[in-house]
């Protein structure tokens, strides 16, 4: 598929005239090391902002491994293998600011939402997680507030800031899916998840298809509406345009793979034109059912 020809992000915001660049704000954020998250800094008025969920297959000493061996660790259960690393390297690519999960999504799973019965797994892809058999309601809100919420306002503090700047950011999540699954190939290198809402997830599709070497998922492996995720919760509802993309994890394991997939995924931003005018707020509603917006009014 073609390129648009004009940058996706021109214009006007959907919700208001647009904002000149030189209006808008640096908003130069810091790096943060905090126990269930980590931030590396960046521009928040850049117009980028970047998520990894399952960055890390760190489980605290108190939780003695879950009972697992090391080897379960190095398996994709436990975090998404590459996605952290090309995420750190689009952050220094384009000096934009992201958000990385610190514990493994065995613990708990940042990219669920609450009510989820996938949020504390004790089986995933045929292990049996044993320190997880015997969650209870309280040790569930343990989790919650230990590891999840603290991620999931860091996330949200990070949109906050992007929003006060006076550039309504668009986001995007990192991910990573094994080659094979269930004793079949998957066929693709990388694919775009989305729900609703096009406006970046087809054109980030169109832009990494450009020259034919690769064949892009749109929305495969997985679809991408799934109500409570972490785009659901902080970017359907307050009609922020987004994309998951997940890169197959073969083709990140190393650094050559992740140099090369961090200047594809660049390049295909590159031709969006996020440096353009601000981007507009446009609730789109899900896939899943009606959506509870979330709006809020930031001082430019």
């Amino acid at each position: 598929m073609a390129m648009p020809d004009k940058p996706l992000f021109s214009g006007p915001t959907s919700d208001g005239p647009a904002v000149s660049d030189a209006s808008i704000a640096a908003a130069r954020l810091p790096d943060i090391d905090a126990p269930a998250f980590e931030q590396i800094g960046g521009d928040a008025s850049a117009g980028l902002l970047l998520l990894c969920d399952h960055a890390s297959n760190a489980v605290p000493a108190d939780y003695d491994r879950l009972g697992l061996g090391d080897a379960a660790f190095e398996r994709h259960i436990a975090y998404d293998i590459g996605a952290a690393a090309v995420t750190r390297g689009l952050a220094a690519r384009f000096g934009v600011p992201a958000v990385l999960s610190r514990f493994s999504r065995l613990l708990i799973d940042p990219n669920r939402g609450l009510d989820d019965p996938t949020l504390v797994m004790r089986l995933s892809d045929g292990a049996v997680i044993p320190g997880n058999a015997r969650v209870d309601a309280a040790e569930r809100e343990r989790r919650i507030e230990r590891f999840y919420r603290p991620y999931d306002d860091a996330v949200g503090a990070l949109i906050d800031a992007a929003m006060a700047s006076g550039r309504i950011p668009v986001i995007l999540s990192v991910h990573s899916f094994t080659p094979v699954w269930k004793g079949v190939p998957r066929p693709w290198q990388a694919g775009v998840l989305w729900d609703a809402d096009p406006r970046f997830a087809r054109p980030l599709i169109e832009g990494l298809a450009v020259d034919g070497l690769l064949t892009v998922g749109d929305n495969e492996p997985y679809h991408g509406a799934l109500k409570g995720d972490t785009l659901y919760r902080h970017a359907t509802r307050r009609g922020i345009a987004h994309a998951l993309i997940e890169v197959r994890q073969d083709l990140i394991a190393e650094p050559d793979g992740v140099a090369e997939w961090v200047e594809r995924i660049g390049a295909a931003l590159d031709g969006m034109g996020l440096d353009q005018a601000p981007h507009g707020v446009m609730i789109h509603g899900s896939l899943t059912g009606p959506v509870e917006p979330l709006l809020r009014s930031h001082r430019t």
